[in-house]
């Protein structure tokens, strides 16, 4: 009876191996960064001998030759299956280096320009005084400007985008909702000239008041509007109805539940949104021009007299066409940059501090 059941016993599986190298049918693993390497060289060799110039041609001839050689490797030394797998491997790279390369050349040309003219005495002076052909001066009155009409703008646009996203997603059904849909869909795409214009008319030409930060913030919030709301309802989305139904069963009341439950399930979502919006307004002009006009002097007072903003500062100094006024231009281009970035660490933070713990 002993041997009849092991006879019968399974065979032990031998264990399976994966092919690594050329000899079992398969490309090693240092593969691609090989052949992106010969992929390269073969790129500059055929610009430089073809006579092309230009650096972003040299990179295009070799991403293709990238694609090319991995195609043809990996049909020869695996199969057809195989080859299409690692072509569209190859093109998800090639995509994200041409959409890098741009972003760290913009970045450094930002960096290595405007750190000419950053330094103590630029972030704490106004231009009052000083020519726009001459060194010195600074961004203090702009960068003021921008912060408080940022911060204007954002205590208008985020508690409507909110609130509107909250109708959206747990009361809004039947038509309104879906023209409120509708209408948060076109604000999404217009353009910054005409909530300018539409400010001026409104604002200043009919009701009469003058040019001031204030009317810029609510310019811009009329752009930062259907971003915060577009970003809001889908973390709202996101939250697990679970959570919504297991809290109604213990009779809580609905707005006490989306209160506790559902915003602070979703607050880091939230916090990353209305940072992509004052990101999107951060570096607006057209509204600036119209509706703030620009000064060199330091205004602290965002609804009275004109002001300044770091997008119409820029303009401003790149406008005269001086040595000094580029280095100036390209200073506030970097102060701004940090801005955004600053704000963006402070919204991770905030979500980070808000998120609700987990554990087991």
């Amino acid at each position: 009876m002993s041997h009849a059941l092991q006879d019968h016993r399974p065979a032990p599986a031998h264990k399976s191996t994966s092919p690594t190298g050329l000899t079992r049918g398969g490309l090693p693993r240092w593969a691609p960064a090989g052949i992106a390497a010969l992929s390269v060289a073969l790129g500059c060799g055929t610009g430089a001998v073809a006579g092309l110039h230009s650096k972003v041609q040299w990179g295009l001839i070799s991403a293709l030759l990238f694609v090319a050689i991995t195609y043809v490797a990996s049909s020869v030394i695996e199969n057809r299956r195989q080859a299409k797998d690692r072509v569209a491997t190859s093109l998800v790279w090639v995509c994200f280096v041409l959409a890098v390369i741009p972003l760290l050349s913009l970045i450094w040309t930002t960096i290595s320009r405007g750190i000419k003219a950053l330094d103590g005495g630029f972030l704490s002076h106004s231009m009052n005084g000083v020519t726009s052909f001459e060194q010195g001066g600074g961004v203090y009155h702009a960068l003021l400007g921008t912060i408080e009409q940022v911060a204007l703008a954002t205590l208008i646009a985020a508690p409507i985008g909110l609130l509107t996203a909250v109708y959206l997603v747990e009361y809004g059904k039947g038509r309104l909702s879906k023209a409120v849909t509708f209408f948060v869909d076109v604000m999404t795409g217009i353009p910054s000239i005409v909530a300018g214009l539409f400010i001026l008319t409104t604002w200043n030409l009919a009701l009469g008041f003058g040019p001031s930060g204030f009317a810029g913030s609510m310019a811009l919030s009329i752009l930062m509007m259907p971003v915060v709301v577009r970003s809001t309802e889908e973390m709202l989305k996101l939250v697990p109805n679970e959570l919504r139904e297991a809290a109604l069963a213990l009779g809580v009341p609905k707005w006490r539940v989306i209160l506790k439950v559902v915003l602070p399930t979703a607050i880091g979502g939230i916090a990353t949104g209305v940072m992509l919006a004052i990101a999107r307004i951060a570096g607006e002009t057209a509204p600036i021009m119209l509706l703030v006009f620009g000064t060199q002097l330091i205004n602290g007072n965002p609804f009275e007299g004109a002001q300044s903003s770091l997008p119409l500062y820029i303009w401003e100094q790149y406008k005269v066409g001086s040595e000094a006024s580029y280095d100036r231009a390209w200073a506030a281009a970097l102060v701004l940059i940090a801005f955004v970035m600053i704000l963006n660490l402070v919204a991770r933070g905030i979500a980070r501090w808000k998120a609700p713990k987990t554990g087991r």
